[in-house]
């Protein structure tokens, strides 16, 4: 009876894992997709300066700080001053809140993994 309960909790738990895993996934490629359809490739690269700082930057600056996922949508959406010095980012208008927020999360993933001591 006890090895048929740890095989079901065993199951259970690995379709649970495999979900969770398979969201992370699929909202990475989600925002992944969009900053290619909105041409937030235009001014920003993944992991090098062009117009804009790149967003591996970002998401080492923002990445782990409470609220990071609605600043970083808010300023998409509403574009920004003097954050990465003297060049400001533009309104986004045509990008929904929901698309920003994606977006955003997605930048988020690109931070580094926390060092444990």
């Amino acid at each position: 009876m006890r090895l048929k309960i740890d095989a079901i909790s065993t199951r259970a738990a690995i379709a649970v894992l495999g979900t969770f895993l398979m969201q992370g996934a699929m909202a990475q490629t989600l925002g992944e997709s969009l900053v290619r359809d909105k041409v937030c490739l235009g001014c920003h690269q993944v992991d090098s300066a062009r117009v804009g700082p790149p967003f591996t930057a970002i998401a080492q600056r923002y990445g782990g700080q409470p609220g990071a996922e609605d600043y970083l949508a808010n300023s998409i959406r509403n574009g920004g001053r003097y954050r990465w010095g003297k060049l400001s980012m533009a309104a986004q208008p045509q990008v929904s809140p929901e698309e920003a927020h994606e977006i955003a999360r997605w930048i988020l993933s690109l931070a580094p993994a926390k060092q444990q001591p």
